[in-house]
């Protein structure tokens, strides 16, 4: 037996921070991971590698349909998917040799082999030779994350009925692929393919994509991928989808209950993710999940066993390594006796197409549902000098503020850069800004960053200064 403070189980986003956390702030630390690297979900088959092959096709994409209009001519165009697959590898690879490498720094002892409850203090690692080391600690965090959600009749066979990580891998460009839903993981690598050349059909049961965020977000991606060759059915209700050998068939009931049949060569699955916790054990610890398959905790990320906590995807909230990353550093920075601070509600989301859609706070459908008195300031990426210079006019900024207060409820971006934008808005709303504040910053121009101080104008009387 090994005797540790902490255990931590999962090395994701939200593990392996928690181990360097702990670690820093003294503790002898372990992290036990049932795969041979580092890593999780996000840096071996989620958002490292995808943003790697996002941003491949989308220099294919450029290449081929805006270089001539800034004067470079190219040629021929002919698309390598294996090159393009081999420098997503090596991408992730130098991603999780530099977990490695932080590991080491901070003295974290690494256990590769699946992590169980023997009892609440006693966790039990089987490596892939069958060989179990019991390592006994006072605190445990459980943070398995997640893994490919689907429903009866989608099952993902990995061949022509896939998920997101077979999608990663594929050895041809699909000349149609199927995207079962119309969320960021569908949208995301779907914009991938349909970039590359296929012919991309999107099957949603909801009334539009990216249903969960602001609807004006939803209208303005979807023109955006409607141009680059996009097709969209909404409401449908998938029943079934078949491997025929060299293509799929997928059955769904329309709007109207009719029964309608979509054929292609591959089928991507992606209607989310549900939470891991297989061969945890969680019963020897005296924890169960709930219907959702998650596991609950309290306001200090802490389970209904004392000393047990778990974060991440396996928690309540949205599934964001971001916001793992924080509950780590919490659960590590209260198990020391600190009194450390997530505010969920401003915790961005992002959508890496292009341009890319980011959020924080409120939709406008949210604040009328809760019936709060709102304005609405927006400014189109159209209107930027810096937009037409790089070519990137497609997109705007919308702010939503408190109409008696002018606090700053909800920001959302639909335009190039907008993920890194996003963060002046978070900051801004951390601090309780109103739109009048964003407003009166100086802004360098040209920059992208002068939407969001025009958006907050036109929501401050409706004075922006540059439409």
């Amino acid at each position: 037996m090994e005797k540790f403070d902490v255990v931590i189980i999962g090395s994701g986003p939200g593990g392996y921070v928690c181990a360097i956390r702990c670690a820093q702030l003294g503790m002898k630390t372990a992290l036990i991971e049932k795969y041979n690297t580092l890593g999780g979900t996000c840096l071996n088959v989620g958002c490292i590698p995808s943003k790697a092959l996002l941003d491949s096709s989308e220099h294919y994409h450029q290449a081929k349909h805006n270089f001539e209009a800034h004067g470079i001519k190219v040629g021929q165009l002919e698309i390598d998917l294996a090159k393009m697959i081999e420098r997503k590898n090596e991408v992730v690879s130098q991603t999780c040799a530099g977990i490695d490498y932080l590991m080491d720094k901070n003295k974290v002892s690494v256990f590769h082999g699946i992590g169980s409850f023997k009892s609440a203090k006693e966790i039990t690692v089987k490596d892939n030779d069958g060989k179990e080391t019991v390592l006994t600690t006072n605190k445990v965090v459980i943070a398995t994350g997640s893994k490919p959600n689907y429903f009866p009749g989608m099952e993902p066979d990995k061949k022509r009925i896939i998920t997101s990580t077979e999608a990663l891998n594929l050895k041809e460009v699909p000349k149609k692929l199927l995207v079962i839903g119309g969320g960021v993981i569908g949208l995301e690598l779907g914009s991938v393919y349909a970039r590359l050349g296929a012919e991309v059909e999107v099957v949603e049961f909801a009334d539009r994509i990216i249903p969960t965020m602001d609807a004006t977000m939803s209208k303005e991606l979807q023109k955006v991928l409607k141009k680059e060759g996009f097709k969209f059915n909404y409401n449908h209700r998938v029943k079934n989808v078949e491997n025929k050998g060299d293509k799929v068939i997928l059955t769904a009931d329309n709007k109207k209950g009719e029964e309608v049949t979509f054929e292609a060569d591959y089928c991507l699955v992606a209607v989310g993710r549900k939470p891991f916790t297989e061969g945890l054990n969680l019963e020897a610890a005296g924890l169960k999940t709930n219907e959702r398959g998650q596991i609950e905790v309290n306001d200090h990320l802490e389970t209904s066993v004392q000393g047990i906590y778990a974060i991440g995807d396996i928690v309540r909230g949205p599934m964001l390594a971001h916001k793992a990353e924080e509950e780590g550093v919490f659960v590590a920075e209260y198990m020391a006796g600190q009194k450390p601070h997530i505010n969920y509600d401003l915790i961005p989301g992002v959508v890496y197409t292009w341009p890319e859609v980011a959020a924080v706070g409120f939709t406008e459908e949210q604040l009328k549902e809760k019936g709060v008195e709102y304005k609405v300031g927006q400014f189109p990426f159209k209107a930027l000098g810096r937009a037409r210079a790089s070519m990137d006019t497609q997109g705007l900024v919308k702010i939503l503020a408190d109409k008696n207060t002018d606090e700053v409820l909800g920001v959302h971006i639909i335009g190039a850069r907008a993920a890194d934008m996003i963060m002046e808005a978070v900051t801004a709303m951390e601090y309780r800004a109103s739109a009048e504040d964003i407003a009166r910053i100086c802004h360098p121009h040209p920059t992208f960053t002068e939407a969001i101080k025009e958006a907050a104008l036109d929501a401050t009387d409706k004075r922006a200064l540059h439409i």
